[in-house]
């Protein structure tokens, strides 16, 4: 086996170990999930697993970063011929269809992983996951920048603003809906009201249809 043909099947198979992950995440959240689960899950032996992972909280990573990757692409694809606009909607109407739906997350396990942080400052994933946000607000930025540059948005206040707003209203929404179901939180209502709002910031003096 060459060499190209055998760094990607460690690829592919890191994948469906990190897709197995998942599936054990959202069932369990983060402190419930063990290496055992995984393994589990994913059909393999302790050795495969830990070919890959050190220990549960490096798979998490992984999957987060996982996450991450595919999640970027809603907002970097260049062959989209779609209006910053109707992307943006786009992606925030997939992700209120999933929260009305009840569609299992990693909402919970990613809460439970961000809190428990606090107590393992020796751990040093706090640094990761600033490096994370950051990430995620320089991706929004960047696509924010994007329809300004093309003359479609005229924001009212500094895009970066925008991103970090953006990014901590979803975080509202999702972590409560899981939590107490979208009956009670109006979910609905709410994701509607982050577009009306965000369009007011993108589009000073209103949009034009």
């Amino acid at each position: 086996m060459s060499p190209r043909v055998s760094e990607r099947y460690k690829q592919q198979k890191k994948k469906e170990l990190l897709q197995a992950a998942k599936r054990v995440f959202t069932a369990k959240g983060f402190h419930g999930a063990t290496m055992q689960d995984v393994m589990d899950a994913a059909g393999v032996s302790r050795g495969a697993l830990y070919a890959y992972f050190n220990n549960i909280e490096h798979v998490y990573e992984e999957v987060l970063r996982l996450e991450d990757e595919e999640g970027a692409l809603a907002f970097q694809s260049e062959d989209d011929a779609r209006s910053y606009w109707e992307q943006l909607t786009g992606w925030l109407l997939s992700q209120k269809e999933e929260l009305i739906a009840g569609k299992p997350t990693l909402a919970w396990a990613n809460a439970e992983y961000f809190l428990s942080l606090n107590h393992r400052k020796e751990s040093g994933s706090e640094s990761y996951m600033i490096m994370r946000y950051e990430r995620l607000v320089e991706v929004l930025t960047s696509f924010f920048q994007k329809g300004v540059s093309e003359g479609e948005f005229n924001p009212r206040v500094p895009v970066e603003h925008i991103a970090h707003y953006l990014i901590s209203s979803m975080d509202g929404i999702v972590l409560n809906t899981v939590r107490l179901g979208h009956e009670l939180t109006k979910a609905d209502e709410q994701m509607e009201m982050l577009m009306f709002s965000l369009q007011s910031m993108l589009y000073r003096g209103g949009k034009e249809d």
